[in-house]
């Protein structure tokens, strides 16, 4: 595209606006009132969330303002590097952490205001989570089914723990293993095991913490391949934090977050050609967050020598993003 002078740019802005009449400042009051709340129909919904910690008197944001919404039924995946924020809202998500500031939501339970009963009951049946370290899901001096059977039992449910348990294992595909504790298995299976004790309570959310860090890539598959079954039977929204990047091409949704906001997301789509051959399209957007910022991909603006500031220029489907040419 051919770069306008300036005279033209401050044409594409459009004329000046003139004074605002009382009228109108009441239309605008009225339409935004009237306007679905952010995230209303999603099932997560984090809303500028920011979180602060403190270390010897120095603080550390770890998310600065990051909007995050997922919808019910989703099986998705979140990347970044270390220190990019995810694992903070992961804690968060699992009601193990509480945010500084901003707002997040899930299943209807706001997530700050919480006391510390609502938030162990939230822990208890609203999520599921799953540890990188197999070890760290299961007590070691109990089976399967009573590691899968206990949620069940504190929640109350103890009639019903035994058949759901066996039932769960079965889905996962590891019903012949029930009566084994977790030193007899490997580590995909008590991964797997894991992941029903995570089901137990049918929570509305399932997370993941690097599920198949420690697993080889054989392994990790078949773990994967558990959560797609939680996902499509039971309906289960399943959000996995990774850095296997054959997880995240498996799922439909990928978010990668950058300097503790999301910064870009993935969606893959079935396509059918005129053949009737199927083929998995992706493609990448960036985030625009509800302020209106957005990051551009780093190897974008060092290709362009893009620093502090850029020019921009409003054409009538899309925005133009240009090195800043002021001093040359």
């Amino acid at each position: 595209m051919t770069k306008t002078d300036t005279s033209s740019r401050a044409a594409a802005a459009g004329p000046a606006a003139g004074p605002t009449t009382l009228e109108e400042l009441e239309r605008r009051v009225t339409a935004h009132r009237d306007r679905p709340s952010y995230g209303h129909d999603a099932l997560i919904a984090c809303d500028r969330l920011v979180r602060i910690f403190t270390t010897d008197g120095v603080e550390v944001q770890a998310l600065q303002g990051l909007d995050l919404l997922v919808k019910e039924g989703e099986l998705m995946a979140l990347v970044g590097a270390s220190g990019s924020g995810k694992s903070t809202l992961m804690n968060i998500l699992a009601g193990l952490d509480v945010p500084t500031a901003g707002a997040a939501r899930v299943a209807g339970c706001d997530l700050l205001a919480m006391d510390g009963k609502a938030r162990l009951r939230y822990r208890r049946e609203v999520v599921g989570f799953v540890w990188q370290q197999t070890a760290r899901n299961l007590l070691p001096y109990l089976t399967a089914a009573q590691n899968v059977a206990l949620p069940m039992q504190l929640k109350g449910r103890a009639k019903q723990k035994t058949e759901r348990a066996e039932e769960l294992l079965a889905m996962l595909g590891i019903a012949e293993i029930r009566d084994r504790r977790p030193h007899q298995l490997s580590g995909g299976q008590q991964q797997r095991v894991a992941i029903a004790v995570a089901l137990a309570n049918n929570p509305a959310v399932l997370l993941a913490d690097e599920p198949t860090g420690e697993l080889d890539s054989a392994t990790g598959e078949q773990v994967f391949a558990a959560f797609r079954r939680a996902n499509e039977e039971l309906g289960t929204t399943i959000v996995i934090v990774t850095h296997d990047q054959a997880v995240a091409t498996e799922v439909r949704r990928t978010v990668a977050i950058r300097d503790g906001r999301t910064s870009s997301e993935v969606l893959r789509r079935t396509e059918v050609d005129d053949q009737g051959k199927e083929s998995l399209v992706a493609r990448e957007y960036a985030m625009l967050d509800r302020a209106g910022r957005l990051q551009l991909p780093a190897e974008y603006t060092e290709a362009l020598g893009m620093e502090h500031r850029v020019a921009l220029e409003l054409e009538q489907d899309h925005i133009g993003v240009w090195p800043d040419d002021a001093e040359r």
